[in-house]
């Protein structure tokens, strides 16, 4: 899997905080995409194809829908969509505010209806057993 599209995203920061990953200096704009950029993950996502890529990637989700039916409209491998620690911790903050399971099941149905073919999710636990 080919981590195609991976944004430079304020959405990574639970997961930094609690691998206790953040960089020691600067950040990871460096080698990570400038997120008002669609068209770079596009020629990403072909230069990937063309290393032999089995599956291509848009990390993080929610905020590149956009970006996930670009990449669905522009190849024939499986698209997955990371759906990151922070689009995880901003459901499980608003608890009281909204149907959790609701809630979690509407944004992962956005983005298969984006495109994406697999969906990587903190929530897979409590999807399973909600369909289960």
């Amino acid at each position: 899997i080919a981590y195609s599209a991976k944004y430079a995203s304020a959405f990574y920061g639970p997961f930094r905080e609690a691998a206790d990953s953040a960089p020691a200096q600067g950040d990871r704009r460096g080698y990570q995409m400038d997120p008002a950029n669609a068209r770079e993950a596009l020629r990403e996502v072909a230069l990937d194809a063309a290393e032999g890529a089995d599956v291509v990637m848009v990390k993080p989700a929610l905020p590149y829908l956009d970006v996930i039916r670009r990449v669905r409209d522009s190849t024939d491998l499986p698209v997955a969509a990371y759906n990151v620690s922070g689009e995880y911790a901003m459901v499980k903050a608003a608890q009281g505010l909204l149907d959790e399971r609701a809630a979690v099941l509407e944004a992962l149905t956005g983005i298969r209806r984006a495109g994406a073919d697999i969906v990587i999710t903190y929530h897979a636990k409590d999807v399973a057993r909600w369909l289960g």
